[in-house]
């Protein structure tokens, strides 16, 4: 099983959405980053951490509030930004780093 730093450490940038199943916000973007995932394929991962059930993940990254997304690439921390975000500026975001 990969650990959460083996996934970030890759080539491809990894969107990674902490989340909780409770939180209405976090649910509204769940379709955003679907479409996201089939128009990018295989060019990006995405990872969803529920903060719940990750909290030493959480309390790692700072999460205070939730959804909060962060772009890693080769183990870098490249982007964060938290609440709902359009779906183009996530495909915006992740283009720079492909």
């Amino acid at each position: 099983m990969s650990t959460f730093q083996d996934i970030i450490k890759g080539e491809k940038p990894i969107l990674v959405d902490f989340f909780a199943d409770w939180c209405a916000p976090c649910k509204t973007m769940n379709p955003i980053l679907k479409s996201i995932k089939s128009k990018m394929g295989d060019e990006i991962k995405i990872l969803k951490i529920n903060v719940d059930k990750n909290q030493a993940v959480a309390d790692k990254f700072n999460v205070r509030g939730i959804p909060t997304f962060i772009i890693f690439k080769q183990n870098e921390l490249k982007w964060r930004q938290s609440g709902i975000i359009e779906e183009n500026k996530l495909i915006e975001e992740l283009n720079k780093l492909i």
